[in-house]
Formats: C-alpha cells, structure tokens, sequence
C-alpha cells in the first residue's frame, strides 16, 4: 500500500488540502500553548491548597517552559524517524495523560511532573507545526501562513488566564487541566487522516542521547540553581555546586554537539548572521511574552487583590486584539521588509513595558489591560516576520532544525525570563523592605501618628491595651511588606523594558544582510 506522503495527501484533496493540515497543527498547538500559561492565574490557589510558597509555585511554569525548550530539540529526530502523523498523534495522546494526571494530582511535587510532561509535549508540537505549515505553503505565501502559526503559538498564552480565571471562579483550579482534552482529542483524530506519514527512507538517524542527557542536565542545575538561590543564599555550597554543574555540562555539550555525526542540535545554522540575530530576539521575545504573563496576574491577585477571573479577563482584550492583527501581521510581512516589522514590535512591548513600571495599587483595571494590550500588538506585529526572516536564511535541508532552533531560543528566553524575574522580583522586594524599615524610626514623625491612629482604632475596637502596640506594628510591616512589593514589581517591569530597548540591535543586525530566498520544498 502506498504510503501517505505530503504530495500524496494534496493530489487527494487539492488545495484545500494546506488549510486541512493548517487547521489540525494548530488545534494541537493551540490546546498545548493554552495549557502553559492558564495556570497563571490559579498559582495562589495552588499555594493555599498545597501550602507552597512563590519559590516552589513557580516551577509550575519555569519547569514547564524549559521542558519545552527540551522538547524542541527533538522535533527534528522525531519527524524523520517516524513521520509527522505517528509523532503527532503519540504526542498529543501523551498530553492527555498528562492534563488528567496534573488535574488528580495529590500533592505539588506529582502536579510539577506532570506539568514537565505538558510542557515537553508542547515544545514538540510548536517546531512541528511551523515546519508543517512551512511545507505545505509556497513561498510567496509563508509570511501569511507563518501568521497563521504565530495564532496558535500566541492565543495559548494571551487567552489562557483568561478562561483560567472563569473556570477557577465557577469550579476550581483542577479542571484548568481538563478543558483542553476535548480539542485534543479532536486533534488526534484529524492528524490520523490528514497528516502525512514518513516520507523519508532508509534507516533511522541514531538519536543523540550523549548531548540530550547533557542538555537535560545544565537546563536543570542551571534553573534549580536560580530558584533556590535567594532561599538557599547565593553564596550556599548546593547553589554553586548546582552552577558549576550547568556550566560544566553546558560546555560539554557544546563541545559533543560540535564534534558528533547526528547532533541533537545543529549549531553550525548559527554560523548565518542573519539566523543568529534572529534567535537572538526571539530568546527576548519569550522573555516579554512568558515573563509579563507570569507577573500581571500575580500582582493584581496578590497586591490589588483581585479575583481569578478578574485578572483573566484583564488579559482578554490584548488576546483578542493580538488574535486579529496576527494573520494581518503575516500578510504584511509578505511585503514589508522584516526588520523594520520586528523594530515596531519591540518599541511597542517596550513602551508597555515602562508603562507597567509605573504600576500601583490605584491603577486602574483598564489602565493595566491597555498596557497589556499594546504589548500584544507589539508581539502580533514582529512573530511572523521573525518567523520568516530566520527561516529564509536557511537551506531546504535545515529548515527542521532552524523551526526547532528559533522556537527553541524564544522558550528558552521564556523559562530562563520567568525564573530572572521570579528573582528579581524577590530581591528587590527584600532591598525595598529592608530601605523602608530602615526609615521607621522614633523621629519620623508619619510613622509615628501611623502608630498612634492605629492603636487608637484598637482600643476602640476592645484590644487589650497589652497588644495594642504590638498590633499597630504588624499593621506597619504589613504596609511596609505591600509597599515593597510593588516596588519589587515595578522594578521587574522596567527590567523587561530595558531588555527590549537591548533587543534593538540585533533586530538591526538581522536586517542589514539581504536573506537568501530558499527554495520551495
């Protein structure tokens, strides 16, 4: 029986056929994209139900976004091994397993593993889809249909909190894990009839397990080292030993990718200037778009206090807005030259960057989502152009790897961007503490009738007189502790703000050499 190759399946359905396939790629990208950022909006809930603190809950989504940068890596192998509709289908079958597992989870430990799973899942199916949408579109239409990508990519994380805080606010946390199983399973069904099976031929390429393990390895010490290092101290022996681990298998695997026949990686894509500068931004570009959806939620829930579907739905407009402009952002991108998409795209994320560092407990709730908003647009303006500009530069033969590579690079810069300001926002909370503190002395007079006010309000509300002082100072480091915190996340959005306005001059260096134009597969 002939198999069902790419060119087998088009002469079955026609031209339809690309929209077919464009179709089933992005309901399994779009369910596990949706999964990475939804729980969001759930972390306190999480915290109070497995009585966990910031640093653990955030491996919730550092954990998942670098298990996708492991993922990505071996998109390419998997493709070539077993074609694209056995890959597909597995994953995504797998997936399932580990939504059910994350929404029966006994304790955080179980629900960090199966978060992993999710995430490995999802860094697989993102260079799948974009290598399979790339396939199946001609060349003069890749900015439209890499549009079409960056949907699916985008929409996960702009539109999860949202639906995250409707189904927390009408039932609980656990079932953020089930609503995804429905489109996946729809997913599964469609790929088994419209994905091409393996259309390479003769024996399977040996998998790189040696640079793998070495991956795995430096990614993990690497991230453990960084969340703990602010309980541990960054000075503890666990947290250097955990640092020189990561470095030495880093460099060792750069060193084993460099020198083996079947690398996991192929670094040598990165000898293209224009390829590098363009992996250089999209590493910027999951820093702004996983570390500003990490931080809004958790700042209007835990400093203004709202509630999980509130804060869902302050993130719902820039979802719909970054959901129209993306596929007009891909047929622009077909007729604008790359850079200068890419340049509009960092100023604008930039711009809202700064505009949230000036966030505090008065902004008002459409104050914060137009902030948000104008991030979206920024991001809908540069994925696609992005997308192509990194992809042109490359042969036929390493369009695979290049569509694992740039997707790597930008979840990479998204695990590695939540962690850094995960930990910045710690340090800078503790530096503001311990700088207002210092200023709550006998002379500040403030301070001073603060303490008086409040001990009055106690006596009138019957406190004992022995705990009246006691209780207008725990009423005062309260304050001190919610004023820090603000400053703390102020100070994290200007940093995403300053990496931005960085990001500029490789976006300039991606754009000053003209991109080869590769040949239609």
């Amino acid at each position: 029986m002939q198999p069902e190759t790419t060119d087998v399946l088009f002469a079955r359905y026609g031209p339809r056929y690309r929209w077919l396939v464009t179709i089933t790629v992005m309901m399994g990208t779009i369910s596990a994209m949706l999964t990475t950022t939804i729980v969001n909006v759930a972390l306190p809930d999480i915290m109070g139900a497995f009585g966990i603190g910031q640093d653990r809950v955030q491996w919730l989504s550092t954990g998942a976004l670098a298990a996708m940068t492991i993922g990505m890596l071996v998109n390419a192998w998997l493709i070539h091994s077993f074609g694209q509709r056995k890959t597909f289908v597995i994953a995504i079958s797998v997936f399932v397993g580990a939504l059910m597992l994350a929404g029966l989870s006994p304790n955080d430990s179980v629900l960090i593993f199966s978060r992993i799973m999710q995430g490995s899942i999802a860094g697989m199916l993102q260079p799948f889809a974009m290598y399979t949408i790339f396939r199946v579109f001609p060349a003069d239409q890749r900015g439209m249909a890499m549009g079409f990508f960056g949907l699916s990519v985008l929409l996960g994380p702009a539109l999860g909190p949202s639906l995250g805080g409707i189904v927390i606010e009408q039932f609980n946390w656990r079932y953020i894990f089930y609503i995804a199983i429905p489109v996946c399973i729809a997913a599964i069904m469609l790929g088994s009839v419209f994905l091409p099976e393996r259309e390479e031929t003769g024996p399977r390429l040996r998998f790189d397990w040696t640079g793998f393990v070495l991956m795995v390895l430096s990614l993990s010490c690497l991230l453990t080292g960084l969340s703990n290092g602010q309980r541990e101290g960054w000075q503890s022996g666990f947290v250097l030993t955990l640092f020189a681990i990561a470095m030495v298998g880093g460099t060792s695997f750069l060193l084993w990718e460099l020198r083996t026949d079947h690398p996991l990686v192929n670094l040598r894509v990165f000898s293209n200037v224009s390829f590098s500068a363009a992996a250089a931004v999209a590493c910027i570009f999951g820093i702004g778009l996983f570390g500003s959806t990490y931080l809004v939620p958790l700042y209007v829930q835990t400093v203004q206090h709202f509630t999980p579907l509130s804060s869902g739905l302050l993130l719902m407009p820039a979802g719909i807005i970054m959901g129209l402009c993306m596929p007009i952002a891909g047929y622009v991108s077909d007729r604008v030259p790359a850079r200068s998409m890419v340049i509009a795209g960092l100023l604008c994320f930039g711009i809202s960057s700064f505009w949230l560092a000036q966030v505090d407990s008065n902004m008002t709730f459409w104050s914060m989502a137009w902030a948000v908003v104008f991030s979206r647009i920024g991001l809908a303006i540069m994925k696609p152009s992005l997308n192509v500009a990194a992809l042109r530069a490359l042969q036929p033969e390493h369009l695979s790897q290049g569509a694992g590579m740039i997707n790597f690079a930008r979840q990479l810069g998204g695990a590695f961007g939540v962690n850094l300001l995960s930990v910045t926002l710690d340090r800078r909370t503790f530096f503001h503490s311990d700088t207002l503190t210092a200023t709550q002395t006998s002379a500040n007079n403030a301070t001073a009738e603060l303490l008086r006010n409040i001990q009055g309000l106690l006596a009138r509300s019957g406190v004992p007189e022995d705990m009246q002082a006691a209780g207008a100072l725990n009423y005062l480091g309260r304050v001190i502790h919610a004023q820090a915190y603000t400053l703390g996340f102020q100070d994290s959005f200007l940093v995403v703000g300053l990496i931005f306005t960085f990001a500029l001059i490789p976006a300039w260096i991606m754009g000053r050499t003209k991109l080869p134009q590769a040949a239609s597969p």
